[in-house]
């Protein structure tokens, strides 16, 4: 069932969603060559506390790994797609690529936003990923309109990335958001005949999340359960917001 948000219930997750964005662009700083993920991690907790919120993914039972998630942030370097696990071995090195993903819980209701930071100088082929992806993000949430439907939302992103030479990730989905971190409908980044291609109405909110690889689309998960990687060792990019259908037309919610 897909729950529609009041607009009260909106500025809730309004609230939540800056609360995340504030601390991803505090990570931004914290991003250089010689930081580990786990200094992102504690920089994210310390954050999340302080804001009187609850770090969203840390407990999260995941089905697929049977077990719950350990971290606050999900931190996925260079050809780790989503999922990867903060440690204090993980050192990030110039030219690398650190995607994080971060959500809360506050006041009852969710926020969960990701973004892709550079370490330092990459090649000109990463930042073109990274710019891809961010634009296929942007054109999604264009087509966040009352009465248009969720494969208006897939399908900009598809063409876009694939249009310039880009693979999707068909194993991850964006999806709905609200008093429950993933709710109702799944929000696949292409169009995929299996998902219901609802029609979007005022009230709605979904967590966007374009995944996207320089090559091979093909995923694995590594032993820890968790971390996805590209089959190909390819580089992959993730961006991610979460976007309200509104009267006025579409609102990001996780934006600082």
């Amino acid at each position: 069932m897909i729950v529609r948000k009041s607009p009260m219930e909106i500025e809730r997750m309004r609230a939540s969603g800056r609360l995340v964005a504030r601390v991803l662009a505090s990570l931004h700083d914290a991003v250089r060559p010689g930081a580990t993920t786990m200094d992102l991690e504690r920089r994210a907790r310390r954050m999340i506390r302080s804001g009187g919120a609850t770090a969203a993914f840390k407990g999260y039972y995941v089905p697929a790994a049977r077990k719950k998630f350990p971290a606050a942030l999900c931190t996925s370097v260079n050809d780790e797609v989503v999922h990867g696990i903060p440690s204090r071995r993980r050192v990030l090195r110039e030219g690398d690529i650190v995607k994080v993903d971060c959500g809360v819980l506050l006041d009852g209701y969710y926020g969960d936003s990701a973004t892709t930071i550079p370490v330092g100088r990459i090649s000109a082929e990463t930042e073109r990923l990274l710019r891809v992806t961010r634009e296929s993000l942007d054109l999604a949430v264009e087509e966040m309109v009352d009465g248009r439907r969720l494969f208006d939302v897939s399908g900009a992103v598809q063409r876009h990335v694939e249009g310039n030479g880009f693979s999707i990730v068909k194993e991850f989905v964006g999806h709905g958001i609200g008093r429950k971190l993933h709710e109702e409908p799944q929000v696949p980044n292409h169009v995929d005949p299996k998902i219901r291609n609802v029609r979007l109405r005022t009230g709605m909110v979904l967590a966007i999340e374009p995944m996207v690889v320089a090559g091979d689309p093909g995923t694995r998960i590594l032993r820890d359960r968790f971390t996805a990687v590209t089959r190909d060792g390819s580089n992959a990019a993730h961006f991610e917001h979460c976007v309200a259908v509104t009267e006025n037309g579409p609102r990001l919610l996780t934006v600082a």
